[in-house]
């Protein structure tokens, strides 16, 4: 596999081929910001529904999944289940709401409700949360194709990278929607044909396999007792929750794509169709994962002593056993999984930076100087974004291991903040800022004192549950603190009543009244 055979070559080529012209030929048509950060409000839902699901699924996902399935049970896969629950929370509101509240950024909202400053605040924790990951997708992707095929890894990450600044760069957010489909489609594509080609290889079958995982629990979700200590159901469900309703809620990739849909069904559609794709798919790599597992126990296989990690059987599994032209069709789901959540991050990216900073600085500008500076945001962004994987490849990525924590930080309290927005008719600027200091405080303390690789060890005074607790609890902090706090504050004026859910619900009455109203009257006088 190291001289990777010319028919996978040939299946990489054309795939990066095909998302550089997807590219060129939407470049023609961003002559303006609403083309370029929300499709010109276009998108048909089948499309949206791909780009959706291609933006949740990255190169983390083709090696994490597995490798965790692998070393344990099904364990991880129980925070992805509460993405129905809060679909069916929050999407026949949320969506429309968001629809018709804001322009091209989630943060607008914050900003009508509260002041620029929690705009500015819920904008500047999205960048820095987005930021910090997407150097470490490129990394992982990079290195991923590096065990396989023994390319230098500095310079798939420069490929990689460059040619998903170019098309992001030239085509925007239509560019990154139709490769996104294309990229969804080969990652179904190569999903399955790995699966089916390990349940082929399988030594006894595929009975025999499913019979071994059965017997040593591999398909468990973990235990049901109600202990925050450690990660049991509950505690992965409430983890769950939390991360789904602050994605819906309060992310930009997620909200932008409800505002490029063609109308409110659409956009319900298409967010409800991509989310219900990413489940299967989570399932799937679990499944590999295990059935990776069943396999080196059932054939006795030795495992190299290179393969020192879960996280590395997957991969190598792909290269000793995984037929000609299979590989490279791999290698293409897998770049594009990576390339599409970072051509999606940076398209955000810069839409943050035009509508909550550059319009802020430049109220004068015109909307063709919105434009430049969004592709230079692109520009530097990416570029930045190599240049961290890199220093991660050359400096292992503990290098970005503080990076990661601060950010982890800053990010913390932007589902708390919706909630407050949208479901207090009490809370107000004074109170949300005592929340979200009272959230820093905490995750701070939580996060540097937590783990094995704490940078303070305050013995009893350590934070004690999972990890993954920390963002749980501060957005209930960020609610709780935030409320009773703004009763220390004047109340909000009354036309912030039409910003929460309560106004909302009596707009859309009263729009429901007119609309029979009208039909009445019509029938009259026909």
């Amino acid at each position: 596999m190291h001289n990777l055979r010319w028919i996978d070559l040939l299946v990489i080529a054309l795939y990066m081929g095909v998302v550089a012209w997807i590219g060129w030929r939407c470049s023609r048509k961003q002559t303006s910001t609403e083309n370029y950060f929300v499709a010109k409000r276009s998108v048909p839902h089948w499309a949206m529904a791909f780009s959706f699901f291609a933006t949740l699924i990255s190169s983390i996902t083709f090696v994490a999944y597995p490798g965790s399935s692998y070393a344990g049970s099904w364990n991880e896969l129980v925070p992805g289940f509460m993405v129905i629950g809060v679909l069916l929370l929050v999407g026949f509101v949320v969506v429309p709401f968001y629809r018709h509240v804001v322009g091209m950024s989630a943060y607008e909202y914050f900003g009508r409700r509260f002041g620029y400053g929690a705009r500015a605040y819920s904008a500047l924790g999205f960048s820095i949360g987005h930021f910090s990951k997407m150097g470490f997708v490129v990394y992982l992707l990079s290195l991923t194709i590096n065990s396989m095929t023994g390319w230098n890894l500095i310079a798939v990450i420069a490929v990689a990278g460059c040619i998903t600044i170019v098309y992001t760069l030239l085509g925007g957010l239509e560019a990154v929607v139709w490769t996104e489909v294309l990229q969804g489609i080969i990652m179904w594509v190569g999903i399955f044909l790995c699966l089916g080609y390990l349940l082929f290889l399988m030594p006894g079958g595929p009975g025999a396999a499913f019979h071994l995982a059965a017997e040593n629990h591999k398909f468990s979700l973990g235990s049901w007792d109600f202990d925050l200590s450690k990660k049991t159901v509950w505690v992965m469900l409430l983890y769950g929750f939390f991360w789904n309703f602050q994605k819906y809620t309060g992310d930009q990739t997620i909200v932008q794509r409800y505002l490029m849909a063609r109308s409110d069904k659409d956009a319900l559609k298409g967010v409800a169709a991509g989310a219900l794709m990413c489940l299967p798919v989570w399932a799937l790599f679990m499944l590999i994962g295990t059935l990776v597992w069943c396999y080196y126990q059932l054939s006795g296989e030795a495992l190299p002593s290179f393969v020192n990690g879960p996280d590395k059987v997957f991969p190598h599994f792909l290269i000793t056993k995984i037929p000609v032209g299979f590989a490279g069709l791999f290698m293409a789901a897998l770049f594009a999984a990576g390339m599409s959540s970072l051509a999606s991050d940076l398209n955000c990216l810069s839409a943050v930076g035009v509508e909550d900073y550059y319009r802020k600085l430049r109220p004068q500008a015109t909307d063709r100087d919105q434009l430049v500076v969004g592709k230079w945001i692109v520009a530097v962004c990416g570029v930045a974004t190599i240049a961290i994987a890199i220093i991660i490849a050359l400096a292992g990525d503990r290098a970005l291991s503080l990076y990661f924590r601060i950010s982890s930080i800053l990010t913390g309290g932007i589902a708390g903040l919706f909630i407050l927005a949208f479901l207090s008719r009490r809370a107000n600027k004074g109170g949300i800022w005592t929340g979200i200091i009272a959230c820093l405080v905490f995750t701070g303390w939580a996060t540097f004192t937590n783990g094995k690789e704490q940078l303070f060890d305050l013995g009893d005074y350590n934070f004690p549950l999972p990890g993954i607790m920390i963002g749980v609890i501060g957005q209930v902090i960020v609610v709780v603190v935030g409320y009773f706090a703004s009763f220390l504050f004047l109340p909000p004026e009354p036309a912030m009543r039409e910003l929460t859910l309560w106004g909302w619900l009596d707009k859309r009455k009263k729009q429901r009244t007119e609309q029979v109203d009208g039909s009445a009257a019509w029938d009259h006088t026909s």
